[in-house]
């Protein structure tokens, strides 16, 4: 099989340009090999002239007149001793148990291979072929047809007698016979025949294209695809033809078959056989020595393709040159292809050869992918048929594919190959690992190497960790953060981090590197004074993930300077484990640091740090002046005299005049806004806060020989103060900027309040006359009086049981029922104009009466 593929391989590579087919060379579609054992030894005193290929076994013909039966490997089961001359055909039935021969010399054997029935005949001319009824081991279809001069069917009577009747001659030599289902095809000199035993007609007759050919040395090759399908190849041409149905209504005196040829075309050499494969041909063909395509040591090298039939040609979809024994010294004619439908087999007889062909498999897809040096798709290939594939194993593709990528310098892609070939073989990872440590390349297998529940020694694992020290820090430290710390010896690395660390003290990759591994360690403390040494942004997190605020007690001043903001929210969130005043001692020194601190804690709670509200004035005067005013407003335990004191030291006019506002010295703090400020607006919203008639006299006399401050009061004080208080007081020839237009803002105020008073009014009398007839239609509603009703004054039920007899009740707008005897004026009900329950409350709407008389 490998000599015949390899030479094979070989015709197609040498036909083409080296480097081209480098590229363009396809997968095979079949792979072939020798038949062998037996039939060796018979081939080496003999040659093989016809062969018959049952699912069971085969049947083989030689030129000496001998018949062997064969199993599938070659070995010879049974021998046969027909004749002394060449076998021309063997036909079998569809159940392997009869065989028909026929030889050169007229002699035709028909029996069985189980029974001892036959039929033996002699014949005065060569019997060239010879076909057993399909269901020939059935009673009713011992039929079988030989062919010389004439084709004879033979039939066995209801006696037990063969019959014999012609069903063709005086074309010449009948060359080729096929039988299946019920029709018969045969070729002789003229073309092909079709005849169809159950109507016992003639049905086509295909005519051969080329009559140039001798029918002798270029034989017809037959095959049925199907029960209605029959294949014809004859010298270059080929022919597809199908069997149908006639129409009834034309048949008249027409068979009821016709055929129909389907596809035809010519091909480039001469067909020695033919097999169906699918929807696709399997030819054999005979290269003539004259081809211009072929090289003088091959041109009579036959070739097995594959095809495509279309309807007016065909598409070539594989080629394969063949070197069978003694293919210099074959004919056409010395060919044949025999096939097993069950098993899509390929049988190339040649008379000293027998060459199997059969479709390729998984295994042998792969085999080709990996002889190209396809890795990749051959590892695909396997993982997706794992379950049909025999010879290879997926795991030993991966290694080779590894192993590939490793010759090629591919180091990543096959580091990257290892995690999805290794999986969880530990042995091999370890064998890998050590290879590319010996290739010097354990960077690119690090990050693949397993660190889950499936893990290496740590050996391993710290053997790369010092690699990578060696020459990336960076890499190490990647790999510290990746690496679970189980995975190896932590104390080890640390050392050696450590001895690094004594060449270059303030590398600070190495430096955050160590203070990763005294976490894994679950040593903090070194961590974390890392961190703080290196400002490193994780240092809050290890402090809040591992409770580390016993340790920070006194490195307050340090969390401070990294990052304040983070620093003063994580003291004022756990207070608990920090107490406030310790970190006010801490911070002590460092006063622009306490202020951060205690003006955040009182954001958060105005009373919870009041015993330090004195020392925040000081630190808001000092640090942060834009928040002192707000402080004062808001803290409710600042001493005020304190805080005057130090914001008149600090000439801080707006802090004070609200502290002196706050104490009452409403009339100092307003001048400190006129003398100070000269700000009238201030001023004028200071008099507004406070609302004191006596401030806004003040502000007026201080206003009035001032031009631009009475501007601001005559466009302002409109609302709070009467304006012709202060018109009065201007001085006749004062020039006042934008009087006029102060005075027209005066007058369109006081027509907006009277538009806004006659608006309030018309609302509040729409309103109260709504409500009004709402009152009404209240209170004429009728009110339900039942038994269970109770009068207010004796508690019996208002109703008698005996409504049959006189009764009054009183019911007032409130709801409450009173008999009419039971009122405090009986008889004078008119005189009663609230309930007694009700008029102790209210006097009003409501309480009015309703009688209710019978």
């Amino acid at each position: 099989m490998a000599e015949v593929e390899e030479q094979g391989r070989k015709l197609s590579e040498e036909s083409t340009d080296e480097s081209e087919e480098e590229d363009t060379e396809e997968e095979p579609k079949l792979k072939y090999e020798r038949l062998t054992n037996g039939v060796t030894e018979v081939l080496q005193k003999d040659a093989a002239s016809c062969m018959t290929v049952h699912d069971k076994f085969l049947a083989l013909g030689t030129y000496f007149g001998k018949v062997y039966l064969l199993d599938i490997q070659g070995n010879v089961t049974q021998k046969f001793e027909i004749s002394s001359v060449k076998i021309n055909q063997i036909s079998l039935d569809e159940s392997g148990e009869h065989v028909g021969i026929c030889s050169e010399d007229g002699k035709v054997q028909v029996f069985g291979l189980y029974t001892r029935e036959g039929f033996h005949e002699n014949f005065d001319c060569p019997i060239k072929v010879v076909a057993l009824h399909p269901q020939f081991s059935k009673s009713n279809n011992k039929q079988f047809v030989t062919g010389g001069n004439k084709l004879l069917l033979y039939e066995r009577n209801w006696l037990n007698r063969w019959k014999t009747s012609v069903l063709h001659e005086g074309e010449g030599n009948i060359t080729s016979v096929k039988w299946r289902a019920n029709l018969i095809a045969w070729a002789n000199n003229v073309g092909v025949k079709i005849y169809d035993i159950s109507s016992k007609q003639r049905i086509t007759n295909v005519l051969r294209d080329n009559t140039s050919l001798r029918p002798d040395m270029y034989p017809c090759s037959l095959c049925w695809k199907d029960n209605a399908t029959l294949i014809i190849g004859w010298g270059s041409s080929v022919k597809i033809c199908v069997v149908k149905e006639r129409d009834p209504t034309e048949m008249r005196d027409l068979p009821s078959r016709y055929v129909e040829i389907v596809s035809a075309f010519e091909t480039e050499f001469f067909i020695s056989g033919l097999a169906p494969l699918a929807d696709q041909l399997v030819t054999l063909y005979y290269v003539k020595e004259n081809s211009e395509h072929m090289e003088e040591e091959f041109r009579t090298r036959p070739r097995l393709d594959i095809i495509q039939p279309l309807a007016e040609g065909c598409e070539e979809i594989s080629s394969d040159a063949l070197t069978v024994r003694n293919f210099q010294e074959n004919q056409c004619r010395d060919y044949r292809l025999e096939h097993s439908e069950g098993e899509s087999l390929f049988y190339i007889i040649s008379p000293k050869d027998i060459v199997v062909a059969k479709e390729r498999d998984q295994d042998d897809h792969i085999d080709w992918l990996l002889e190209k040096k396809k890795y990749e798709e051959a590892l695909m290939a396997a993982e997706i048929s794992f379950k049909n594939i025999k010879r290879h194993d997926v795991q030993k593709i991966g290694m080779a594919y590894i192993n590939h990528l490793v010759e090629r310098g591919d180091y990543d892609a096959a580091a990257r190959k290892c995690q999805k070939v290794l999986g969880k073989n530990m042995d091999l990872w370890e064998n890998e690992v050590y290879r590319f440590k010996t290739i010097g390349q354990l960077k690119a297998i690090s990050q693949y190497l397993p660190r889950g529940d499936l893990r290496l020694r740590p050996a391993i694992y710290e053997m790369i960790l010092h690699e990578f020290l060696k020459t990336d820090y960076e890499g190490f430290a990647t790999l510290i953060r990746e690496w679970p710390g189980e995975l190896y010896n932590n104390m080890a690395i640390v050392q050696a981090v450590n001895e690094h660390l004594k060449k270059d003290p303030t590398n600070s990759i190495l430096l955050t590197t160590l203070a990763e591994l005294y976490t894994y360690d679950q040593r903090y403390d070194r961590a974390l004074e890392i961190y703080l040494k290196l400002r490193h942004k994780d240092v809050y997190q290890l402090i809040h993930k591992h409770n580390l605020f016993p340790s920070i007690k006194d490195k307050i001043v340090l969390l401070m300077d990294f990052d304040k903001e983070k620093a003063v929210d994580m003291l004022l969130d756990n207070e608990d484990k920090i107490s406030m005043d310790k970190v006010v001692e801490e911070l002590k020194d460092r006063p622009e640091l306490l202020h951060v601190y205690l003006h955040k804690l009182f954001k958060r709670d105005h009373h919870k740090g009041q015993k330090y509200h004195e020392r925040q004035i000081s630190l808001y005067a000092e640090f942060d002046r834009p928040n002192l005013l707000p402080f004062l407003r808001e803290s409710m335990h600042c001493p005020l005299e304190k805080a005057l004191e130090i914001c008149q030291q600090r000439h801080f006019v707006e802090e004070t005049v609200f502290l002196l506002s706050r104490m009452g010295n409403c009339r100092r703090a307003l001048q400190m806004i006129m003398e100070e400020l000269a700000d009238v607006d201030k001023a004028i919203e200071f008099a507004k806060e406070q609302d004191d008639r006596e401030l806004w006299e003040d502000l007026i006399s201080y206003s009035i020989d001032k031009p631009p401050f009475i501007t601001g009061l005559l466009n302002n004080i409109g609302t709070h103060v009467d304006p012709i208080l202060l018109i009065h007081r201007i001085k006749e020839g004062m020039e006042i900027p934008n009087l006029r237009d102060s005075l027209v803002k005066i007058l369109q105020d006081y027509n907006l309040q009277i538009l806004l008073r006659e608006g309030c009014k018309k609302i509040l009398v729409a309103d109260s006359l709504s409500l009004l007839q709402r009152m009404h239609r209240t209170q004429k509603r009728g009110v339900r009086v039942d038994e269970e009703n109770i009068c207010e004054s004796c508690h019996t039920p208002v109703l008698p049981s005996d409504t049959a007899q006189a009764f009054g009740v009183v019911v007032f707008h409130c709801r409450h029922m009173v008999h009419k005897e039971c009122l405090p004026s009986p008889g004078n009900v008119p005189g009663i104009q609230y309930c007694n329950i009700c008029s102790a409350k209210r006097r009003g709407p409501g309480s009015g009466i309703l009688e209710m008389k019978k």
